[in-house]
């Protein structure tokens, strides 16, 4: 019997039912598929740092040091489990020659940097996920490389300088647990015990890796405090095990997490068809309803009859949407894959992507129950009396047709039918909401992350040209030859100069703990603070987002700080967003500490042409990294941009895929219920063109204000959600940069051609509507 019903109830209604299906199993298949990426994610991850041995905590440092003091201080420290130091060669990218192109690699924020495979622990990985092993004459390449520019096993890599020249076949590609992402501006490529000697010989400055494990990795902060107060070498960032997990997931545990949003705003669509299907099923059956009323039946029992149908369609669906996302893991993850690795699978990696696609189900179940408790309401007497739900128009005397003084006739029918009728018209609305919803908040994202105005969630001001000087000989010397040459250089606007460097503070538990801190002007190329200003005396500072939490920090209150070897007090100016080197950094207008100098910097607006003083620069200024602000976020959040375009793609198409289909169902149905209006009006003198301008009014009038809202909210509550994402990373007030161009011009006319061609399309049938039909009816 049940069968019957639902072949019946299918053929009566199978365009909507189709949809509603569609809907539901597309909801399914992307939250199934967005468990599933973040479950691949987390054992990818957990697996690479398994098969490398990854390091727990690594402090860089340039310059010299004393390895038996390092080894003595690891013995007599309880938390350390095993030492190692790693020496890599950076080699400038002036020196270095992809393929057989004559011409270098293009100066970016990269640092290069040539090891040979640790002994130890923190292995360099293949894409088989194996320990890579390079023999004389061949060369390992990050990802990273191997993707931008297309290399292929058996192409070269030459090394060259005025004195010689090294020559290399690519044999493999490297993943490698601490320089993955793209956002770490360093990566590493493998060589062979002889060939980095003879590196080591004629490139490069060496730069050394200080690495450590723990018996406990735990107590890694505890580690961390530990070694800070040492007097081993410290000149250089450090990163810990914490941090570097953090990394990796980063760019992909983003996409998952839109991936389920988008999941989540197509089962609402879903949901809202439902409600529509339901509560037009109950009007068309209304008399049946009251005939089984009368004869007894309870209204428990006739919600069973309808909950059964829809039980059915949304398991049916769900299922067939966890099937289907079984096929797509592979494109979500593809990037999980290349860049970090495939774990073995588990049990759990089939379970919960398969409860995540039962808990839609259970959402949907749900909501048809609370749609069904309009039974309660429906009398027998009243629906074999009226025959339907008795809805009608709703009387308004302002708005009637011969009071109209500035609209077209038509045009006017359409606007009064959706003013008197709007409950009707809610879905339509709420659908074209959540598209525009779905194109505004990913593309306004995407803007923001590619506009050269992102720079100031990076710790930084706006400046036209950054130069940048580390790991080099002599690197106050030749800083203080740059910073001479571009106060001399009559085509220099304005410039400012800032040197980061580590210094301690006293931390909220009373221990001194280590802060990279920006010296120098920070009022040139100011940053957006959330509170307060840049620091300007002596004695102030200025704190990260992140920081300042962890400190529990805030304007006005002061901070301990060892400055010369003495404690001063810091009183907090400002706090700003950073999303680099763990979102926590500081800025302060105090003299620079060149022992614990990490990196010399010069931002500067010039008079003249870019591109031009770009390369005057980087001659004169060799080995330091001279690129425009745009190259710098570009390379920094590269495979970030690439993934959350394809994202932005699939949310465009979804989105306007939606639009098509919602529209058309709704116009088909309302003319199913209109046909005896239509029919009127065609005997009133009305023509077929009369009457679909009345529909494609109502449809635009519903767009433009879906549109609107949709617009208003994606830059309102999708820019608060976003910002909420980010403020893990540093950054939790994040002000879209939109582009007027593609937010206020080529979606809205791009969403209202599709909606005008798709009623155009679905209003056909009006032609064939006649007074016979109303006849028979």
């Amino acid at each position: 019997m049940l069968l019957k019903m639902l072949k019946k109830d299918f053929l009566r209604k199978k365009i909507i039912t189709i949809a509603v299906f569609i809907f539901i199993m597309l909801s399914a298949t992307l939250i199934s598929s967005g468990s599933n990426m973040f479950i691949d994610l987390s054992n990818s991850v957990d697996y690479l740092f398994e098969k490398s041995n990854a390091p727990h905590f690594v402090q860089y440092h340039s310059g010299e040091f004393n390895q038996t003091s390092i080894d003595e201080w690891t013995q007599d420290n309880e938390l350390a489990k095993i030492q190692q130091t790693a020496e890599s060669i950076n080699i400038h990218e002036s020196n270095v020659y992809f393929k057989d192109n004559p011409t270098p690699e293009e100066a970016g924020v990269m640092e290069m940097g040539f090891v040979k495979q640790n002994e130890h622990f923190d292995f360099l990985l293949d894409l088989q996920s194996q320990v890579i092993h390079v023999s004389e004459g061949e060369i390992a390449v990050p990802i990273y490389y191997m993707q931008k520019e297309n290399l292929k096993i058996g192409d070269t890599l030459r090394i060259k300088n005025d004195k010689t020249q090294m020559e290399f076949a690519v044999v493999n590609f490297i993943r490698d647990v601490q320089m993955n992402p793209s956002i770490i501006s360093s990566k590493r490529f493998v060589v062979s015990d002889t060939d980095f000697e003879n590196l080591k010989e004629n490139f490069g400055v060496i730069e050394y890796q200080i690495g450590f494990q723990l018996h406990d990795p735990g107590k890694i902060s505890e580690f961390t405090n530990s070694y800070r107060l040492s007097d081993l070498p410290q000149k250089g960032p450090t990163i810990d095990y914490k941090l570097l997990k953090t990394l990796n997931a980063l760019t992909d545990g983003l996409i998952a997490a839109v991936i389920m949003f988008i999941s989540l705003l197509l089962n609402v669509v879903a949901l809202l068809c439902l409600r529509f299907t339901i509560l037009t099923t109950i009007e068309e059956d209304y008399k049946e309803i009251g005939v089984m009323k009368a004869i007894g039946i309870l209204p428990p029992d006739i919600k069973r009859i309808y909950i059964s149908k829809y039980f059915a369609m949304a398991a049916g669906a769900c299922v067939s949407g966890y099937i289907l996302s079984l096929f797509l893991n592979k494109i979500f993850s593809a990037n999980i894959m290349l860049y970090i690795g495939s774990a073995p699978k588990s049990v759990i990696q089939l379970i919960i992507p398969f409860l995540a696609t039962g808990l839609i189900f259970f959402i949907v179940l749900f909501f048809c129950m609370l749609t069904l408790r309009r039974f309660n309401r429906i009398t027998a007497v009243e629906a074999l009396r009226l025959g339907n739900t008795g809805e009608s128009y709703t009387r308004n005397s302002f708005f009637l047709l011969y009071k109209n003084r500035f609209f077209n006739v038509n045009i006017f029918i359409g606007l009064r039918d959706v003013l008197l009728r709007f409950k009707l018209y809610a879905l339509l609305f709420f659908v074209f909401f959540i598209c525009t919803f779905i194109i505004i908040v990913p593309i306004n994202f995407l803007n923001t992350i590619e506009s050269d105005e992102f720079v100031t969630y990076m710790g930084m001001g706006h400046s036209e040209i950054l130069i940048d000087l580390r790991h080099t000989e002599n690197i106050v010397e030749r800083f203080g030859d740059m910073v001479t040459y571009i106060e001399k250089d009559p085509d220099v606007e304005k410039f400012s100069t800032l040197i980061i460097c580590k210094f301690n503070i006293i931390n909220k538990d009373g221990y001194e703990e280590s802060l990279l801190v920006g010296t120098g002007d920070s009022t040139v190329f100011p940053l957006e603070y959330l509170k307060g200003t840049a620091p300007i005396g002596d004695n102030e500072i200025a704190l990260s987002y992140l920081i300042a939490q962890e400190l529990e920090k805030s304007i006005g209150e002061n901070i301990p700080m060892v400055v010369d070897d003495q404690i001063k007090m810091m009183q907090v100016s400002g706090i700003y967003q950073d999303i680099t080197n763990g979102g926590k950094t500081a800025k302060a207008a105090i003299a620079p500490n060149h022992e614990t100098a990490l990196w010399y910097m010069v931002n500067l607006d010039v008079k003249t042409n870019i591109d031009e003083k770009m390369d005057e620069y980087a001659e004169a200024f060799y080995p330091a990294k001279v690129t425009d602000i745009d190259g710098y976020v570009d390379q920094t959040f590269e495979n970030t941009t690439s993934q959350l375009k394809l994202l932005t793609l699939l949310a465009v198409i979804i989105a306007v895929l939606v639009a098509m289909l919602i529209t058309s169902l709704f116009l088909k149905m309302l003319i199913a219920k209109d046909s005896s209006q239509i029919v009127i009006m065609k005997s009133l003198g009305f023509s077929l063109k009369d009457i679909q301008l009345q529909y494609i009014t109502r449809a635009l009038v519903v767009l433009n204000t879906g549109i609107i809202l949709g617009t208003v909210f994606s830059n309102t509550i999708g820019q608060s959600m976003i910002g909420a994402i980010l403020s893990m990373l540093g950054a939790p007030k994040i002000e879209f940069i939109i582009n007027p161009y593609h937010a206020y011009i080529l979606c809205p006319i791009g969403l209202i051609i599709i909606v005008t061609i798709t009623t155009l399309l679905s209003i056909v049938s009006i032609k064939d509507l006649n007074m016979s039909d109303m006849n028979a009816e």
